[in-house]
């Protein structure tokens, strides 16, 4: 490997330390219901033999770059694999509530992109998680007022926002500022782009308001923008290597996976059966994802939106490793990150082990698995 990798700066490290916010807890359907006495009986995996633990809880964010979350709760698959061990599921809005209630022991395992988990793997001293497995590549897009930009030298000088300071869409946008030779101060976000830090949930409003030029974001945010008459500019997937990044992993408390690798194990079959499905059933699965952010929403999203969203997102086992280090080098160059070592990140043994016992290829770590 090459130079030692990524521990958050200041911005970052705060970002980690927020408290828990309000975590919305849901309602499976799988048991939840059941009384101890009834789960402890019925303990017992799909395969006859009794997992090590009564209860999973998985954590992951109401948005289609989740897919693999959304689906795998809404259609079964997970509960499927842990027969009798019950699924308790959380909804968070944010990577740092998510990487706290790991640390809390709220949840075991959580579905969240790469730049909380390198956060909580750096604030943690890599004894708290590791990265086993990939869930989506992709679903990130650069959209913009036609009316005042038509290409992409005209965002200097403009407004463009993104999700969070030091986020993985922001700290994209800052790296692709660099490399088009434009300054722009990381902490600030001003410069010769002026770069907005705005919460997806208001920024189709800030968009209808005028106060933003544009944005640089995930899906569904990205399609909202379009469907209010912003144009898409450019797809971040462009950017990279065989047009695949890592949008969404899946991360493990270090602990449960210690403590409890039977249902580690059921979990990855869950989520490398439900990838399968979902790209073998795009139209059933897409079906199936909004199904599931209407009831943990409350809404649906129109096909206006979900049917460009959908088809930008790639759902994959790989991690890509590879892809998670170049963001945390982007990091580095932003200013938003120190640089430390990443060895250690990942456990990709407990997920390779699946993927050759279902017949698919192995996938690699880049250099950061355990020894």
């Amino acid at each position: 490997m090459s130079a030692p990798r990524t521990t958050l700066r200041r911005s970052l490290a705060a970002a980690a330390a927020l408290p828990l916010l309000a975590v919305a807890l849901t309602a499976c359907g799988y048991g939840s219901d059941a009384k101890d006495d009834d789960a402890k009986k019925a303990n017992v995996a799909a395969d006859g033999k009794k997992l090590s633990a009564d209860t999973v809880r998985i954590g992951y964010f109401p948005n289609l770059t989740h897919a693999t979350a959304l689906v795998g709760d809404q259609e079964g698959l997970f509960q499927k694999e842990l027969g009798g061990t019950q699924l308790k599921t959380s909804t968070f809005n944010a990577g740092p509530s998510e990487i706290e209630a790991l640390n809390a022991e709220s949840i075991d395992i959580g579905f969240i992109g790469p730049s909380p988990s390198i956060n909580g793997y750096t604030k943690s001293s890599g004894k708290n998680l590791r990265i086993i497995g990939g869930s989506a590549s992709g679903g990130v897009k650069l959209v913009v007022n036609p009316k005042k930009i038509k290409t992409l030298d005209d965002l200097k000088g403009k407004k463009i926002a993104t999700p969070q300071l030091g986020n993985t869409q922001d700290v994209a946008f800052l790296n692709w500022i660099s490399e088009k030779g434009w300054k722009v101060d990381a902490q600030s976000g001003k410069g010769d782009v002026s770069v907005v830090r705005t919460d997806n949930k208001v920024t189709p409003d800030a968009y209808k308001s005028g106060s933003i030029d544009g944005a640089w974001v995930p899906e569904p945010t990205a399609s909202k923008l379009v469907a209010e008459g912003a144009k898409e500019l450019l797809d971040e997937s462009t950017l990279w290597p065989d047009n695949k990044f890592v949008i969404t992993n899946i991360i493990v408390s270090q602990k449960f996976l210690k403590e409890h690798p039977d249902v580690v194990a059921a979990v990855l079959r869950g989520s490398v059966n439900t990838n399968a499905w979902i790209n073998a059933n795009p139209d059933k699965a897409k079906a199936s994802a909004n199904a599931a952010l209407k009831k943990l929403t409350g809404k649906e999203l129109p096909a206006e939106v979900i049917d460009p969203a959908w088809k930008s997102i790639q759902i994959t086992d790989d991690p890509l490793a590879a892809t998670l280090d170049a963001q945390a080098e982007h990091a580095v160059k932003a200013g938003l990150l120190e640089e430390t070592d990443l060895k250690g990140i990942y456990d990709l043994k407990p997920l390779n082990k699946v993927l050759k016992a279902a017949g698919k290829p192995e996938v690699a770590d880049a250099g950061l698995g355990v020894k």
